[in-house]
């Protein structure tokens, strides 16, 4: 990827107290390349904002280009004027597997985890603003900035884009078994491992209004497989 704005950063994660983990530092990675990984393979984040005082958190579709993460929404939308010049956090989490151990309080989970801290800034320019949306667009249904028509100037404007720097960021992971096997409670009756979780795409569901017998095309169907064209919602 390619930045559209400022100059790539070659500075190791976590380099803040706020943005360094504080507890298993182990799992703390300081590659910028895993942040990257977690955030194109994601595709909802949750932004943290306080708005009147209270914290709100909402999910929601976001795109990378280059060191910069770029958010969206309705240009009415409380939350991301609340985001403006203020500081925000964001979160995007992988959960890779469910950890059974021999005691509950041993249970955990497989994840990787990015989160980004900082001030982000409003898109003002038309060509920044159209190539975050296509970030976007593309990160979570690739092919579509091609397939599908591009916005109206009406829909950028009542389109509202915020930049957020990827300076002040962490990246956590844990993998592997229970921690538990040198404990008292290996020798229990207690089943224990890892029971794993993967995304997977189901079978397309066209619009009623499609015709009948119409394709899915290529950029839809190379993410569930070969599929059969079908009629109706389903």
């Amino acid at each position: 990827m390619t930045t559209v704005t400022g100059t790539a950063i070659t500075a190791p994660l976590s380099p803040t107290p706020r943005s360094t983990p504080g507890r298993h530092g182990e799992r703390a990675r300081t590659d910028r390349a895993e942040l990257y990984a977690v955030l194109d393979e994601g595709m909802i984040c949750h932004l943290a904002v306080v708005l009147g005082g209270a914290p709100v958190v909402l999910p929601t579709c976001y795109g990378r280009i280059g060191d910069t993460l770029y958010l969206h929404g309705s240009t009415g939308a409380t939350s991301l004027r609340g985001g403006v010049h203020n500081p925000v956090c964001v979160t995007v989490t992988l959960l890779d597997g469910l950890v059974y151990a021999r005691s509950v309080f041993s249970h955990s989970a497989n994840y990787r985890c990015a989160v980004v801290h900082g001030v982000p800034e409003p898109v003002t320019s038309e060509a920044e603003k159209l190539a975050a949306l296509r970030a976007i667009v593309e990160n979570v249904t690739p092919g579509s900035w091609d397939h599908a028509r591009r916005p109206s100037r009406k829909e950028l404007a009542a389109t509202s884009v915020l930049a957020l720097s990827l300076a002040e960021a962490s990246v956590k992971v844990r993998s592997g078994p229970p921690g538990d096997a040198d404990s008292e409670d290996a020798a229990g009756p207690a089943w224990a491992g890892v029971l794993p979780v993967h995304t997977a795409f189901g079978r397309p569901r066209p619009c009623p209004q499609l015709p009948d017998g119409a394709v899915v095309p290529a950029h839809v169907a190379a993410r569930t497989g070969p599929v059969t064209p079908v009629s109706g919602p389903g």
